[in-house]
Parts: C-alpha cells; structure tokens; sequence
C-alpha cells in the first residue's frame, strides 16, 4: 500500500490459522464458547473479536458487571493538535461554565457563507456505503454529521455545531456556528471533532472538514467513521495487564479491549499471553512502561478516568511528552528512540 502499512486479510487469516494448527501444545476445539464461570474460572482469555457472538456476549455482560457493549461504534476524527492553527479559533466553554477558568474546548468560529459552504461540501461529499446493521437507523447520539445536514440547513448549528453561549474575544460577538475540539488525552496532543462522527471517505474527511477555519493544515491520527463493533468498556473494567479488575483469572485480547487495527489487536494478544503466563508461573506481572508504543495504547484504553470511551489506533498524541519545546520531527525522534530504549528494558524484565 505505497508507504502505509497494509495487511491482506485472506494470507494472513490463513497464515495464523496454519501456525495455530501445526503447533502441539494447542488444542484446538472449533465450537463455539458461550460458557464463562464465576470466579472459580480457570485462567482465561477471551479474544472474540468485534464480531463476538450474542451468547458469548450476555456471558461478557455477566462478568464485566455492564450495562451493556458496545455494538455500535460511531466516532468522530482525531487530529493532531500541532496542526491546529490556534491563530484562528479561541478556547473557552459554554457560557464560560467550566473549572479550570480557561475553557474546556478549542473553538472553530465560521461565519454564515463558510457554515453554509461545509453543509453543501458534507451533503454531497463521496460516503460509504450503507451497511446491514445501520437499516434499522441510527441512534440520535451517533449519528452521522451528513444525516444531520441532510435534516435540514441549519440543523447542524442548533445541534453540535450551535453558537449559543460562546462569544469569539476577536470579535466579541457570537460566531453565526462553532466546531468544538475536545482533548482527547492530559497531554492535550490530540482533539476530537465534537459530533462529526461521519461515513464519509476519507479523502473526503480531509478535504472538507480542512474547509473549517483553523483546520487548514489538520493531521488527522484517527478518521471519523460508523460501523458495527463489540468492544468492552476497558477503563472502567480492565487494569494495566489486561485483566479483569474484578476477576484477575479471567484477561482480555485484540480488538474486542477497544483497540484498532490488525498491529494494535495483535500486540494486546501478545501482552496478555505474556501476562497470563507469568500468572500461572506465580510471577509479578510487570506493565509495559508508557513511553512505548503498546504501553501508551494500554494506558489509553485502561484509563479509568476517561469518558466516552471510543476505540483508537497508536498514534504519536498517545505517549507522554516531553518538558522541553521541540520540532516535530525532532520530537518523534525522541519518541522512537525512547520507546526502543524503554521496550528493551521491559524485555529484560520479563526474560529474566
């Protein structure tokens, strides 16, 4: 796929599929699993996927002591904050109504021929198609930025993109509609675009929500999209070694811990056999330090002080910064360099 990493589903389905079978020590039972005991279980782990069927998933519910899954998963893109240009919007929350005193929320202003340009851009912009489970409709809390265009003209700026309660200090006026940016992490190095969750193409994505003032030059680390997944509410039910926090037998892998991506699904597998192994050898288990690239995911998705929980790839908005100003280059560098520092010595960790 050019220079980005691409995986051809079929070879490598079949390629894990042949090492599971020719290795000895598994024994594969292809059933399916709808049993999960109390707390009596055996060690345990549970990697169903986004696909995890309805029996597996009332057992799930069980364990995890929730509500429910999530069986939907509609986000909004994630950009980097560097590419924000800060120059063209203004912090503050609505009607100033927050407790840090500075605003909780990045504001994009735009007047009424820049509103009224993005709704006819996001009308007729290239989408994807409609899926099977979204034939039923959508739920009024994820739905898609273009159905809520297509509901009418100013639909959008009395629903998320709304003004009321927010006077621009440029101006000192309120904007005719406001994009907000929410923090997606304490670093304050990625933001989401508050209810644009989208089918948009991606392509589209970019080219259209670049239309919006300050998002000029937007890198986007995560794209919006709508679509049907199961995943686990990870912050509230999963510590660091991706166990259950209310049941230390039972352990959690790839996507269905609300991670994405065939790297980031394979690598929680790979953390939690480890995990596992150490527990049935009677060895303290020790967390992959945040400075790596699957540390800073495992810390992300287990952060029980995160809301609205959605899931993500890696990306450089995920590790922690670093006190010193840097260019962008020069701080992935220091990234990459201190992630391979930091990988290694875990290694000796858990090796010895």
């Amino acid at each position: 796929a050019g220079k980005a990493l691409a995986v051809d589903r079929n070879r490598f389905s079949e390629f894990i599929t042949e090492r599971i079978e020719e290795n000895g020590k598994i024994k594969l039972i292809r059933d399916e699993f709808t049993e999960i005991d109390s707390k009596d279980q055996a060690l345990t782990i549970i990697a169903s996927g986004p696909l995890t069927s309805e029996n597996l998933s009332e057992k799930i519910l069980e364990i995890t002591d929730s509500e429910n899954l999530y069986f939907y998963d509609s986000i909004s893109p994630i950009i980097n904050a560097e590419s924000i240009d800060f120059s063209k919007t203004f912090r503050a929350s609505r009607y100033e109504n927050d407790s840090s005193g500075v605003g909780d929320y990045i504001n994009c202003p735009l007047d009424r021929s820049q509103y009224e340009n993005l709704v006819n851009e996001i009308i007729n912009g290239e989408k994807i198609e409609t899926h099977e489970f979204e034939k039923t409709g959508y739920f009024e809390s994820c739905m898609p930025v273009e159905v809520i265009c297509e509901r009418g003209f100013d639909t959008l700026r009395f629903g998320p993109m709304k003004p009321v309660g927010l006077t621009d200090p440029n101006t000192g006026k309120t904007p005719y509609a406001v994009l907000q940016l929410r923090t997606e992490n304490r670093e304050e190095s990625m933001y989401n675009l508050v209810g644009f969750q989208t089918k948009l193409k991606y392509p589209e994505q970019k080219r259209i929500f670049r239309k919006i003032p300050g998002l000029e030059n937007a890198e986007f680390y995560r794209y919006g999209s709508v679509h049907r997944n199961t995943y686990i509410n990870s912050p509230t039910v999963l510590n660091r070694f991706l166990q259950l926090k209310e049941n230390n037998n039972i352990f959690f892998a790839g996507q269905i811990t609300g991670v994405e991506g065939y790297v980031e699904s394979a690598a929680m597998g790979i953390v939690a056999g480890v995990n596992c192994v150490r527990a049935l050898q009677g060895k303290e288990l020790i967390p992959l330090p945040a400075e790596t690239s699957i540390g800073s995911l495992i810390s992300y998705i287990t952060d029980d002080g995160r809301k609205d929980f959605q899931p993500i790839n890696i990306n450089f908005g995920l590790y922690p910064g670093f006190d010193k100003k840097m260019s962008r280059v020069e701080k992935r560098e220091s990234i990459a360099r201190r992630a391979i520092e930091q990988i290694e010595l875990y290694k000796k960790k858990i090796y010895n």
